[in-house]
């Protein structure tokens, strides 16, 4: 079968990421006049035509990618999360010469996205924060041009930050360190990858014959406070805090200085994102490539290679100074 070549071929040939590469050839975004020039050569050189993506898309009749995203409300479209997924999503769409839209898939009407598959101005669907409940409801016209950020379905494939992974070597981290009571802020529960973080922490925590202390979260820092007290009323000798999200570790952190808790002496804190906030609030955490994730997530699915199950992306241990 003769290879067809992707955004992801030029990339790697150019020695750059795909979403670098994507703004390169688009000319949307960030890129440097070496950059552009290094990928256009690759691109030329493997004879990668972009079209040809645009000619699948044309034949629902719209050149248009829907990131869509789950939630309780509207407002979760406003997260800097969703931000940086429709960024790459944009930056890859636009190489294919496609453009994108964003849309809320309420949590409580599955039927959402059977209408996003319905309307010819979409060609391809990136859905983020999936549940099997929102993916089941995908309309068989949707088949192969939808993927997801998240959980997947033996019809639509996932990519996702590999989290458990991530969260795993955080808390061995802590524990490697002489932590003995670390305690974790979850995130939303109704989330399939808070499910997969929280099993990685309890099962590493258990084999190091250490308790189990889970409150829950929501990402924000807010609740980030909240659960450092409760943490703290609940279980007063704890000595580390892991967060899942650095927000919510940097709202761990404030409310233990704001108690007179020495950090990292009495209680270390980490979290998971490495946000650029994670560095300025010396904050231990654990990489989340989420413009490498979304651009695959689009590449694939706008070049027709949306089959696999689900593609994991590594996430690195950053060490600072709360841990």
């Amino acid at each position: 079968m003769v290879h067809r070549v992707t955004l992801e071929d030029v990339a790697r040939a150019a020695g750059v990421s795909a979403a670098t590469a994507s703004r390169a050839l688009s000319g949307r975004g960030p890129a440097s006049p070496a950059t552009r020039s290094r990928v256009g050569s690759a691109a030329r050189d493997l004879g990668y035509v972009p079209n040809a993506a645009a000619r699948a898309l044309a034949t629902r009749g719209g050149p248009r990618v829907a990131v869509a995203v789950g939630g309780v409300t509207a407002d979760v479209l406003a997260d800097q999360y969703v931000g940086r997924v429709v960024a790459a999503a944009a930056g890859v769409a636009g190489a294919h010469e496609a453009g994108v839209s964003l849309h809320w898939l309420p949590l409580d009407d599955p039927g959402a996205l059977a209408r996003l598959g319905e309307n010819r101005a979409i060609g391809a669907v990136l859905v983020v924060n999936p549940t099997q409940e929102l993916l089941a409801a995908a309309p068989r016209s949707l088949r192969g041009r939808v993927a997801a950020i998240g959980v997947g379905t033996r019809e639509v494939a996932a990519f996702d930050v590999d989290n458990a992974g991530g969260t795993a070597r955080v808390v061995e981290h802590l524990l490697g360190g002489g932590r003995r009571r670390v305690a974790m802020v979850s995130g939303v529960g109704w989330l399939p990858c808070v499910q997969r973080a929280v099993g990685a922490y309890a099962r590493v925590v258990e084999e190091a014959g250490c308790p189990v202390r889970v409150v829950p979260g929501d990402f924000s820092a807010v609740r980030g406070e909240e659960a450092a007290v409760e943490i703290m009323r609940r279980w007063p000798d704890t000595d580390a805090v892991y967060a899942l999200g650095d927000l919510s570790a940097l709202g761990v952190l404030g409310a233990l200085r704001r108690a007179g808790v020495d950090v990292p002496g009495d209680v270390a804190v980490a979290g998971f994102d490495d946000l650029p906030v994670a560095s300025l609030g010396a904050l231990t955490t654990s990489t989340n490539p989420v413009e490498e994730i979304a651009a695959g997530a689009v590449s694939a699915v706008l070049e027709g290679r949306a089959r696999r199950p689900v593609e994991l992306f590594p996430s690195v241990l950053v060490v600072r100074e709360t841990g």
